[in-house]
């Protein structure tokens, strides 16, 4: 595979093509009012399920461009310890695309080899970071769209 096919496959993955949704369409016109509703015996709300994503999706991008970047403790640094609020959604919401947008111009950067290992890591490159990305915001928001689902049907 071509290294212009890898990145066009990459870019593909966090645009929600394929077998997945795309991030803006499962964030756009959730049910604001009931963010901080636990349905079903989820173990987070809609709100707690969007800050994990933007906390974790943040510190892969950090991680992956910043040599000085510190994590958050883990696993409390991942998850929100107040409920939310819609000023905070539309917050959240806007870094999570922000950080989105942010790791599809690292695909699209020539520069960047995305083979290399992280010289501030320990053995991590920027194709595994992006994965690690993909994978993660997918897990979570089928989580968040299940939610969404149980919520609307209340």
């Amino acid at each position: 595979m071509s290294d212009r096919a890898l990145r066009k496959h990459l870019l593909e993955l966090l645009e929600g093509k394929s077998a997945h949704i795309d991030i803006e369409r499962a964030l756009d016109g959730f049910p604001l009012g009931a963010i901080n509703t636990q349905v079903g015996g989820s173990p987070h709300t809609a709100w707690q399920l969007l800050e994990h994503i933007r906390i974790a999706q943040w510190d892969i991008l950090e991680f992956s461009r910043d040599a000085g970047h510190e994590s958050p403790p883990w696993p409390q640094g991942y998850w929100p310890t107040v409920d939310g609020s819609p000023e905070k959604w539309h917050a959240s919401v806007r870094q999570v695309l922000a950080d989105v947008e942010a790791i599809r111009d690292l695909i699209r950067s020539d520069s960047i080899d995305l083979f290399a290992p992280i010289p501030h890591g320990s053995g991590q490159t920027i194709l595994r970071e992006i994965l690690l990305v993909a994978d993660h915001n997918a897990y979570h928001l089928g989580q968040l769209m299940l939610v969404r689902r149980m919520l609307e049907h209340k």
